[in-house]
């Protein structure tokens, strides 16, 4: 049998994303609905940026006190032209106290916070073809007034 390779993160960007506040769409059958539209934003990686183009939003469901399933979807343009579709998957958790705060809009440390995340990427661009070709991870905190991000392609 042959050894299989141990997988390794390299760094793919930082983002910053710009959101507004949320609309509480309420409980629902399944926990908490809230949907969080995204106004813009950046994104810098070795080589290059981007923004992030308003209009797309963080589609959230509360689950309990201490969970909430994250559901981002929006698009970035390359400092060259390029459209790339990016559909984020996230988990966050936290104490209680510290998820009630975060859903009034309050400053945490985001060291009390699980944030990690499954970005998954679609682009036309000949050159970034290879983005939809990899699996990324991530981790990310929440501002009141934005979303950060670091993204790692699973080598």
């Amino acid at each position: 049998m042959s050894l299989l390779p141990t997988p390794e993160l390299k760094f793919f960007a930082d983002l910053s994303v710009q959101v507004d506040k949320p609309i509480e769409v309420g409980q629902t059958l399944h926990g908490k609905r809230r949907v969080i539209p995204i106004l813009g934003g950046s994104a810098t990686g070795n080589g290059w940026t981007a923004r992030v183009l308003p209009g797309g939003a963080d589609f959230q469901l509360i689950v309990n006190e201490r969970m909430a399933e994250l559901d981002a979807r929006y698009a970035l343009e390359t400092d060259a032209g390029d459209l790339i579709y990016v559909q984020n998957s996230a988990i966050r958790t936290a104490s209680p106290d510290v998820m009630a705060k975060l859903l009034k809009g309050e400053v945490v440390n985001p060291e009390s916070v699980y944030f990690r995340c499954m970005p998954r990427f679609e682009t036309s661009s000949p050159v970034l073809h290879w983005i939809s070709e990899r699996m990324f991870i991530g981790t990310g905190a929440r501002h009141p007034d934005r979303v950060v991000m670091r993204f790692f392609e699973v080598s």
